[in-house]
């Protein structure tokens, strides 16, 4: 049950991120689920483990880093895009 848990809150992380950004993340609920732990692992390797912690995730430091992790995808998708259009 924990990992559907972690799956779960790794989700809502990684589509919160994309809400706050703007942005789509790529994959739709799977690419939010990984946008979600990667965004955890980044956040915590900047931020550190502070705030409160829900299903295994410092919460503030995984919202930052699934933020940060969406407007890079974003920027590198967008840049593929223009050069693949050109």
């Amino acid at each position: 049950m924990g990992f559907i848990w972690s799956l779960i809150i790794g989700g809502i992380i990684g589509w919160l991120a994309g809400v706050i950004t703007g942005r789509d993340v790529p994959g739709g609920v799977i690419g939010n689920i990984i946008a979600g732990f990667i965004g955890a692992w980044l956040g915590g390797l900047i931020l550190g483990d502070w705030g409160p912690d829900i299903g295994g995730f410092a919460i503030i430091p995984a919202i930052i880093g699934s933020i940060i992790l969406v407007l890079i995808v974003s920027f590198i998708l967008g840049k593929v895009r223009k050069s693949s259009s050109e």
